[in-house]
């Protein structure tokens, strides 16, 4: 299959996008715990002197600045990255695993141990 061009690639998104992003997942997920959160609270609880209304719409609010505000700054790290992701996936399959044998790991051990001790004798 041939490569395909670089003019009909995909844009990746910018920062500021993907701030958006977040912020708006954000406000629908913390919109709904408050709704639930806020409904089971005035059920238990009862509405309070605000009246039923107030009461939800203020869980609901604070509980979606709350998610929206720590989802934007979270997706904004996740993805700012030095690489591109598809140069990130290239980097993870053609490098060696971090993750090594037990063995191999105990011999590195042992290496390192022998090259301290050979120093701390010379000097």
């Amino acid at each position: 299959m041939p490569p395909v061009p670089a003019a009909h690639r995909a844009q990746e998104p910018s920062v500021w996008q993907k701030l958006k992003m977040g912020a708006m997942m954000g406000g629908g997920v913390g919109l709904t715990i408050g709704f639930i959160f806020g409904s089971y609270s005035i059920l238990r609880n009862g509405s309070g002197p605000r009246g039923l209304l107030a009461t939800l719409s203020q869980y609901m609010l604070s509980s979606a600045a709350t998610f929206s505000f720590f989802l934007a700054i979270g997706s904004v790290i996740r993805n700012d990255a030095l690489l591109p992701p598809h140069m990130e996936a290239a980097r993870l399959q053609l490098l060696p695993p971090l993750v090594r044998p037990k063995a191999e790991g105990a011999m590195l051990i042992r290496a390192r141990w022998d090259a301290e001790r050979t120093r701390k004798t010379a000097a």
